[in-house]
């Protein structure tokens, strides 16, 4: 997927998303992948993210949104990321299948080398 391409599909959406547009910009690299996942399967894993992120104090955005969205979309996702330039943050992108639509987005703040908490995606 090229970068505009991405950067029109993070336009316009909530405040996680347009973090991650705003990393894009900065230079941040990216990947789409062109297989399909399931949505509810995410939505279970990603929901345990919630918790295990929650008990640990690790700094989400957007991960309950994106649980839920995933769990009301049904449909098989692709799955993209976003990394910052300085490695900070690490952004999780849900897309529909065909790649034309944004269905969720999260991210994840990255512990910092010799920080005592764990991270995780």
């Amino acid at each position: 997927m090229e970068r505009e391409q991405l950067e029109r599909l993070l336009g316009g959406g909530d405040d996680t998303s347009l973090a991650a547009l705003s990393a894009l910009r900065a230079g941040a690299s990216y990947v789409v992948w062109d297989e399909t996942t399931s949505a509810g399967a995410l939505a279970t894993a990603y929901g345990r993210r919630l918790r295990h992120t929650f008990r640990k104090g690790i700094e989400t955005s957007g991960l309950a949104r994106a649980v839920q969205r995933l769990d009301l979309h049904g449909r098989p996702v692709r799955l993209g990321q976003i990394r910052t330039a300085d490695g900070s943050w690490v952004f999780m992108l849900f897309l529909d299948k065909e790649g034309s639509t944004l269905v969720a987005c999260t991210g994840v703040r990255r512990a910092r080398p010799n920080s005592p908490r764990p991270d995780t995606c």
